[in-house]
């Protein structure tokens, strides 16, 4: 069955926002990020449920303002993502970071600033003693299992660089015990854009075997990759079947341990990929005897995903929503071949000054934007 998908915003509105803040720009709605985040929360059915929202697929000031408001703690993966959650006011208990090949000086830095540091490698580990000895820790752990909509994005597993690989964890124990560590949590993450229920329960249950041999747990963090259909025919993720299902292996786990653990999740994409789009226009067409290019006013600088994952954004021509189909590239204004959002799309054909909406933009597109050939970035815009 083929969903039919709706434009976030329309044409008249589209017009009013390029004619004040200019073409391309990024639209962002709050109803719906709010709507995401509660859902998403109700349908894990464990009372000791906390979300860190992974800032890395939107940091905007007013999504994250509106995310701590709603009770939202933050996962971060960078220095610049944690000064920028301290500026929103994101208190220091409500903030994690996720190291990944960081130096030993920002772990450093990171140990004053964080309330919850999951170590990514053993050499990390072995800083964090030699800087914070007798103190709790959280360890990153690849069980050996990845998944993802892409190769691209796929987190754990042998070919992953990411986590402490699980038949290194006796050695992370022997370390923690040199230095008179607590291992507190364990985390993981997986991949990313994962749409099928049981590929989190199949990584859930394999961290949680792990965990039995760690006696001082207080947590237990199984990441993100939440996805959302970004084309048509895609199959919605089972959000409450999936929350009810990770409810109950937890509590069943939690019984067998002994005690009640607090239970994280990392969702980022789940959260603001679909309150956001990239507003642009058209502004050049082109024939060759292979194809008919639309051009439009952006590029891969300021929506990467097309050209670096191959991933498909649903395009609306917002000017002229009923008008003949036509399968054409739509290109952006970059020097580089591969500065492609759609091949072969069948779309209302888009005339010169016609609004082309990209749906689904909300995560990973300005956080991933650049100012490559100098062309700045696009300004953000956050509605009700």
């Amino acid at each position: 069955m083929v969903r039919i998908k709706q434009s976030l915003i329309n044409e008249r509105t589209a017009r009013v926002l390029i004619q004040k803040y200019g073409s391309p720009l990024y639209v962002y709605r709050r109803r719906i990020v709010e709507k995401r985040y509660r859902n998403l929360l109700k349908a894990i059915r464990y009372p000791r449920t906390k979300i860190y929202y992974a800032c890395k697929a939107n940091a905007n000031k007013e999504i994250l303002q509106l995310l701590k408001r709603l009770g939202a703690s933050i996962e971060c993966v960078s220095r610049g993502e944690v000064e920028r959650a301290m500026s929103v006011g994101f208190p220091r208990n409500r903030i994690s970071y996720t190291c990944s090949y960081i130096p030993r000086e920002e772990l450093a830095w990171v140990k004053k600033k964080v309330g919850s540091v999951h170590l990514d490698s053993l050499q990390q580990l072995q800083w964090w003693g030699e800087i914070n000895p007798g103190s709790n820790v959280s360890l990153r752990v690849n069980r050996g299992f990845g998944a993802g909509a892409t190769r691209h994005i796929i987190t754990g597993g042998p070919e992953s660089k990411f986590g402490i690989y699980y038949t290194d964890l006796r050695k992370a124990q022997q370390i923690a015990e040199r230095f008179n560590l607590k291992i507190i949590g364990l985390e993981q993450h997986i991949g990313s854009s994962i749409l099928e229920p049981q590929t989190f329960i199949r990584a859930m249950s394999l961290l949680l075997k792990s965990a039995e041999g760690f006696p001082d747990l207080q947590f237990m963090d199984f990441g993100g990759g939440f996805g959302i259909p970004y084309r048509p025919n895609a199959k919605p993720l089972d959000i409450q079947a999936l929350g009810k299902k990770m409810g109950k292996v937890f509590r069943d786990f939690c019984k067998k341990y002994g005690r009640e653990l607090e239970l994280r999740i990392e969702p980022g994409r789940y959260i603001v990929a679909e309150a956001g789009t990239l507003l642009t226009t058209a502004v050049d067409r082109k024939q060759t005897p292979g194809h008919t290019f639309v051009g439009v006013d952006s590029g891969f600088s300021h929506l990467v995903r097309p050209a670096f994952y191959g991933s498909y954004h649903h395009i609306f021509n917002l000017s002229n929503p009923n008008g003949r189909k036509e399968t054409v590239n739509v290109v952006g204004n970059l020097c580089e071949s591969s500065d492609v959002f759609a091949k072969n799309r069948s779309i209302p054909k888009a005339r010169f000054g016609d609004i082309l909406l990209f749906a689904d933009a909300g995560a990973y597109g300005y956080s991933m934007a650049s100012d490559y050939n100098l062309r700045p970035k696009p300004k953000e815009i956050v509605l009700q």
